[in-house]
């Protein structure tokens, strides 16, 4: 099959403006022109896109299923048909798909949305739940932007670690260890656990720093995320152990007690990931500078401070 790109042009058009006239007025073609590029679409794809009820043009199934993907795609054949050209964020229109960790989400999802909005007000963002298994998406292009504390380490997945934070443990406020002067790494242990996994792990590199002090810790069970952890945490003296920068906000707001750990842990990085096939899209280079300055905060101000604790980008 042979195809013609200026079909793709076309259809985007008929399916933004829904009318043979607009979607002609909008190429700069002739009503009759793009009438005709409409029947050879119906013959490409096997559909009628638009159906005439009344005085109007609807779309049908098919034509709303694909129109979100049909101007995706031709924002890409722009990108590489166009790649030095100047970025107008007045003008630009493109749905970028990030797959962030829920709690990234809530802490600086906001912020990021507000920032795109101001500038590139025609830019939508489609933030998507994280999955329990390894997934391929950022190699298919399906997700523009992960972030979370996975580290890819394939060759053409770029990562930059743009955020970090101690641990701290969540208690009850009245649980048995808020009374002690210093929590001690064999009392943490003593405590029963409950871990934070999406995969349901019971185990993580608390217990390898643990078992280095020659202890061990009793884990009950795994919740899929922080909040739900939380609510396990609130009735019982079940303690978890997960990032400060993103726990703070809620534990603080469901009367939970944050206490030091009481062992030294590496402190949980944030790492923002991509394809190497957008490193100079002009508007996903934009769009990565904004999610850096959105997530950035959630750096542990002693963090940022110390040399020891780079924050910034480590590699494109």
């Amino acid at each position: 099959m042979q195809l013609d790109l200026n079909l793709l042009a076309a259809l985007d058009a008929l399916l933004e403006e829904g009318s043979v006239a607009g979607a002609a007025e909008r190429l700069h073609v002739t009503a009759p022109a793009m009438s005709r590029s409409l029947g050879r679409i119906r013959r490409t794809t096997g559909d009628q896109i638009l159906v005439r009820t009344g005085r109007t043009m609807t779309p049908t199934p098919y034509a709303i299923a694909v129109r979100e993907q049909v101007h995706e795609l031709l924002q890409q054949v722009h990108g590489v048909l166009a790649p030095s050209r100047e970025l107008d964020l007045t003008t630009l229109e493109r749905t970028f798909t990030l797959r962030w960790h829920d709690s990234l989400v809530a802490l600086s999802g906001p912020a990021l949305l507000a920032a795109v909005r101001k500038q590139a007000p025609g830019v939508r963002l489609r933030f998507i739940a994280e999955s329990s298994i390894d997934t391929r998406e950022l190699h298919r292009g399906e997700v523009d932007l992960e972030a979370n504390a996975n580290r890819p380490t394939v060759p053409d997945i770029r990562v930059d670690r743009v955020a970090e934070t101690q641990h701290v443990i969540v208690a009850r406020q009245d649980h048995p260890l808020t009374r002690a002067k210093a929590v001690t790494a064999a009392q943490y242990a003593a405590a029963e656990h409950l871990t934070v996994s999406r995969r349901g792990r019971l185990g993580n590199a608390l217990d390898d720093a643990l078992a280095r002090l020659g202890l061990t810790r009793r884990v009950v069970a795994t919740a899929p995320t922080e909040s739900t952890a939380f609510e396990f945490v609130r009735g019982s003296d079940l303690l978890v152990t997960a990032p400060e920068s993103t726990t703070r906000a809620t534990a603080t707001a469901l009367g939970l007690a944050l206490l030091p750990l009481p062992f030294e842990l590496p402190s949980a990085a944030v790492y923002l990931s991509w394809h190497q096939r957008y490193d100079t899209d002009p508007a996903h280079v934009w769009l990565r500078d904004l999610a850096r300055t959105a997530l950035a905060p959630l750096t542990d101000s002693h963090l940022r401070e110390s040399p020891e604790h780079p924050s910034g980008r480590t590699s494109r």
